[in-house]
C-alpha cells in the first residue's frame, strides 16, 4: 500500500505529482466555488496531473453525502473553497477566516481573501490563470461588494446580457459576469451541471458563459427571458408577502416564499423591493437565521453596528437554557446523514471530532462507550442497531457549542446556524422528517422566530446608539 506524502505546501507540487497521476476537485457550490476549481484544474494539468472528475461539497448535511475516495489509490482527493476539510483530502484551500477538519490533509493552502479562485490565480500559481478583471467581478460577488461599483439589485439580478456601446469593456465584462453568476445559481443543483462546467470550461467569464450556454441547450433548460419571467413574478408576490415586513430600516422576513419556479428566487429580493433598508434578518424553518447589510448602499447605519457581535449578544439571552440543553452524537448523526448514500463519505468520528470535539459532555459510563465509538461512527446510521445507537446517545454536544460551531459571519454578515438539531429525533424515523413552517408549535421554528425577534430589537438598539454617536 502506498503511503499518503505528507506536504507542506503547494510549492511542493512536483512531488505530489511523482505520487497522483490524476485527481479529483471538490468545490463549493457558488461561482466562486466554480471558478476556483477550474483555476486548480488548470494548475494541477500545468504540473501533469489530470484532473478526471468533479464533484460539488455544500455546507449541512450534504457535506456528508460527497462521494468517499481513498488517498491511497493513484487519484488525488482535492478540496477548494470549503471551510469544512476531510482526512481523506491531499489539497485544501479556502479563504473563510477559519476551518475545521483540515489538520490531517496534507498541502493547505488558506489565505483570507475576497475569493479563493483569487489565491490559486495570483498566489499559488505562479502565473496568472484568470485574467484580473474576471478575477474583481468574482470578488466582487462573492463578497457582495456592489455598493463599491455602483451596482444595483436589477443588474445583478439580470439575466440576459447584451453589450452596452456607450459603457467600458470593464463595465461591459462586469455586466456579462453578473448575468453568468445568476445563470449558475438558476442550475447550480442540476446533476452534473456545475460539475460540466469545471471540466469543460477554460479559466475566463466568457468560456464559463458559453459553457453554460451550450449546457441549457443541450439539456433544454429554460431560456433566460423564461428565467426573467419567473424572477419578476416573484419579486411582485414577494412584494405583497405577509412574511415581509419593512420597518426603521430593517426588512424581517420569514421564509423565501414560492420558490418552485426555475430562476424564481433571489437572495437580493428584499432589498430590491425596499431599496432604503439598510438591513435584512430572514429566518428561515429550516432552523437559520441569516441577517446582512444592504449592500448596494453607500450611506447606511453601519457606524458601531456589528451584526456578527449583535448575533452573539442576542443567543447570550438563552445561553444558560442551551448549555442545559444536551444533543446526543446520535441525533447529530441521525440529522447529518439524512441525504448520504452507500458511496458517501458519511459523518463519522473525525467529523464530529474537528467540529465539536473540544466541547462534547460525556453521560454515565461515557469513559466506556468512548472506547467503541469511532468504529461505529464509521457505519452508516441506517445500519446500527439499538445497542449501537445507545453508545451514541452516551455522547453529547451542548447545545450552545453546537450553534456556535455551525454558527459565523462578520460585521456585514452574519447567521445562527445549526437550531434544527434542536428539533428532531434521537432514532430515525420510518418516515423522512416533514415540518410544516406554518406550525407554531415545532420548537425549533419557535426558539428561530423568538431569535428573529430579539435581534431586530437588538439591531433598533445599536442603530439608535450610532445616531447618537454620529
Amino acid at each position: 500500500m502506498k503511503k499518503l506524502i505528507k506536504e507542506s505546501g503547494l510549492r511542493d507540487i512536483k512531488a505530489l505529482a511523482e505520487r497522483y497521476p490524476k485527481a479529483k476537485i471538490y468545490f463549493h457550490q457558488d461561482l466562486d466555488g466554480v471558478t476556483t476549481a477550474i483555476a486548480m484544474k488548470k494548475y494541477l494539468e500545468s504540473n501533469g496531473i489530470d484532473v478526471v472528475d468533479t464533484e460539488i461539497i455544500q455546507y449541512g448535511d450534504k457535506e456528508f453525502s460527497v462521494k468517499k475516495m481513498d488517498a491511497q489509490g493513484d487519484t488525488m482527493p482535492v478540496l477548494v473553497d470549503f471551510a469544512h476539510g476531510k482526512p481523506m483530502f491531499v489539497i485544501h484551500t479556502d479563504h473563510h477566516d477559519r476551518q475545521a477538519g483540515a489538520e490531517e490533509t496534507g498541502a493547505k493552502s488558506f489565505r483570507p481573501s475576497r475569493s479563493n479562485v483569487e489565491t490559486i490565480s495570483q498566489i499559488v500559481s505562479p502565473k496568472d490563470i484568470f485574467p484580473e478583471t474576471d478575477l474583481r467581478l468574482i470578488s466582487t460577488v462573492d463578497s457582495a461588494d456592489y455598493a463599491k461599483y455602483d451596482i444595483t439589485p436589477e443588474q445583478v439580478m439580470n439575466y440576459i446580457f447584451s453589450i452596452d456601446k456607450d459603457k467600458s469593456a470593464t463595465q461591459n465584462k462586469f455586466a456579462m459576469g453578473l448575468v453568468l453568476n445568476k445563470l449558475l445559481l438558476a442550475f447550480k443543483n442540476k446533476p452534473k451541471f456545475l460539475e460540466n462546467l469545471v471540466m469543460n470550461s477554460e479559466p475566463s467569464l466568457y468560456s464559463i458563459l458559453n459553457q453554460i450556454k451550450s449546457e441549457m441547450g443541450d439539456r433544454k433548460l429554460p431560456s433566460p427571458e423564461m428565467l426573467k419571467k419567473n424572477q419578476e413574478d416573484y419579486v411582485q408576490r414577494m412584494t405583497n408577502s405577509r412574511d415581509v415586513m419593512s420597518d426603521d430600516g430593517i426588512i424581517v422576513q420569514y421564509g423565501g416564499g414560492n420558490m418552485m419556479k426555475p430562476g424564481s428566487y433571489d437572495r437580493y429580493t428584499p432589498f430590491k423591493n425596499n431599496p432604503e433598508a439598510d438591513f435584512l434578518v430572514i429566518a428561515w424553518p429550516l432552523g437559520l437565521l441569516q441577517a446582512s447589510c444592504n449592500p448596494f448602499k453607500k450611506e447606511r447605519e453601519l457606524k458601531g453596528v456589528n451584526l456578527g457581535d449583535i448575533a452573539q449578544e442576542v443567543l447570550s439571552k438563552w445561553e444558560p437554557q442551551l448549555k442545559e440543553k444536551k444533543v446526543p452524537l446520535s441525533t447529530i448523526k441521525y440529522v447529518s446523514e439524512s441525504k448520504i448514500n452507500p458511496e458517501s463519505v458519511g459523518f463519522t468520528f473525525k467529523d464530529f471530532n474537528a467540529l465539536y470535539g473540544d466541547k462534547l459532555k460525556k453521560r454515565p459510563n461515557g469513559d466506556k462507550a468512548l472506547d467503541n465509538l469511532e468504529k461505529i461512527m464509521e457505519l452508516p446510521y441506517k445500519g446500527l442497531s439499538e445497542s449501537q445507537f445507545s453508545v451514541l446517545d452516551s455522547v453529547t454536544v451542548s447545545a450552545w457549542d453546537l450553534i456556535q460551531a455551525n454558527s459565523g459571519g462578520h460585521k456585514c454578515i452574519t447567521n445562527i446556524s445549526g437550531l434544527n438539531y434542536l428539533g428532531r429525533a434521537v432514532r430515525p424515523n420510518d418516515d423522512p422528517y416533514r415540518f410544516n413552517p406554518e406550525a407554531d408549535d415545532a420548537p425549533y421554528i419557535k426558539f428561530v422566530k423568538m431569535l428573529q425577534r430579539e435581534f431586530v430589537s437588538k439591531l433598533k438598539e445599536k442603530i439608535e446608539e450610532s445616531k447618537q454617536a454620529s
